[in-house]
């Protein structure tokens, strides 16, 4: 009768390890699915901040570009293409002059007064990204 019990003993204890060893499977397989999510999010954090940074330096070119022209230290009368260099390389400045479409009293052109458009183009892994900037600026002896 003894040796009954001991098997019948023995075999909860075997039904009892075996679901142990599932439970511990599953909460392994759980921390994993969560520690790939995680993962994913990082990912994700990691790119939009390249992205951020890329469109700052994009938006600091513009803006030096900006204030060189109201200087007058660059002069814009026909559209050009150039490629920066230094801490801008890899942006593509494209710019622009048109007259500006503003009357004054009597339907009379408003000389000397333009609309410059500037535009910045780089490559990102997520393919070409672009920025505009459009000012005016008082020329009246062009």
């Amino acid at each position: 009768m003894k040796a009954a019990s001991d098997a019948v003993t023995m075999n909860k204890s075997r039904h009892h390890s075996g679901f142990l060893l599932l439970e511990t499977m599953l909460g392994v397989v759980i921390f994993s699915l969560g520690v790939l999510a995680m993962a994913k999010c990082v990912n994700n954090c990691l790119s939009a901040e390249a992205i951020k940074a890329e469109d700052q330096r994009a938006r600091l070119a513009l803006e030096n570009r900006m204030a060189e022209i109201e200087a007058g230290a660059v002069v814009v009368e026909e559209p050009k293409t150039e490629k920066l260099k230094g801490m801008f390389s890899g942006i593509v400045m494209k710019q622009s002059r048109q007259k500006s479409p503003l009357m004054i009293a009597k339907n009379q052109p408003l000389t000397g007064l333009y609309v410059i458009t500037l535009d910045a183009v780089w490559q990102a892994p997520e393919g070409s990204m672009t920025k505009e900037l459009v000012f005016y600026v008082f020329r009246p002896n062009q």
